[in-house]
């Protein structure tokens, strides 16, 4: 043990006179090399001639940086350069059209019916000669096709014949209620554009007019009056592809409606002929 201690002793003696040797080299070679940065920068330069001080160089003054614009931001200053005559008329256009097509939407999401599970209760009501119970299944559900099919039971009695012609007649009040402000919608949709055209129409007579009165076609003339008129035109391109894809959606959903209200129609008269039948 002890000649391990004295072992460890022996190393770590030799280890601190080294690195204290090599310290002490590093420490005179930096006095050194000091020493003689500081002659060489005293000593004057005989033979060197003498060298004018370059000019400061003046840096060139960045560029401001561009404010990026988004497009509802575009959107909203070509729209105010379009002018307030025709641009808003555009703009009632556009906000009829989507109140319109919200109101809609809303009412067909509505009018959606569960038809698979409403057929299942009708049908148990009817195989226990239920048709009171039935009716009010239909009564508590909301939607076209529980209403149909209300109006059918009403009448179950009086055979298969007239509950036919009633779900038939009914469900023409129903297709009705569905396609309700259609029109107006389409109309918005075609008047759109063309308030844009008459804006551009009447925007080129009054270049024109400017024209006649200055006496000589110039470009600076001409080209505020056919940006503000073409700028209708695009607005109300726009207006009218807007509404166009809301009402494509909205004659898709009537269109689905319409398919569900005919077959569970269908459904609804096998179930009146089968109770018919069993109760004759």
């Amino acid at each position: 043990m002890k000649k391990i201690f004295a072992t460890l002793a022996i190393l770590g003696a030799v280890t601190f006179g080294l690195t204290s040797n090599v310290l002490a080299q590093q420490d005179e070679f930096s006095e050194e090399s000091t020493t003689e940065q500081v002659v060489d920068e005293a000593a004057p330069a005989a033979d060197a001639p003498a060298v004018a001080p370059a000019p400061a160089k003046v840096d060139a003054p960045a560029p401001a940086p561009q404010e990026e614009v988004s497009m509802f931001k575009a959107l909203k200053i070509k729209f105010i350069e379009g002018g307030a005559d025709f641009m808003s008329f555009v703009a009632l256009c556009l906000i009829i059209g989507l109140a319109l097509c919200i109101e809609r939407i809303i009412y067909l999401s509505l009018s959606s019916t569960n038809s698979k599970k409403l057929l299942e209760g009708i049908e148990s009501c009817l195989d226990e000669n239920d048709v009171e119970g039935a009716m009010d299944l239909c009564r508590d559900t909301r939607g076209p096709i529980a209403s149909i099919m209300y109006q059918g039971l009403s009448r179950i009695q009086e055979g298969s014949d007239v509950v036919e012609k009633t779900v038939v007649s009914y469900g023409g009040v129903q297709m009705g209620g569905l396609e309700k402000n259609i029109t107006w919608i389409s109309l918005c949709i075609a008047l759109a554009p063309m308030l844009g055209f008459m804006g551009t129409v009447i925007g080129m007579i009054q270049a024109f007019d400017k024209i006649q009165q200055v006496g000589d076609i110039s470009a600076t003339v001409v080209a505020g009056g056919i940006k503000v008129a073409l700028l209708t035109t695009v607005f109300g391109l726009i207006v009218a592809m807007i509404l166009q894809l809301f009402l494509n959606f909205i004659l898709t959903r009537i269109e689905a409606l319409t398919t569900e209200m005919e077959d569970s129609s269908i459904s609804l008269l096998d179930l009146v002929v089968k109770y018919n039948e069993k109760n004759k």
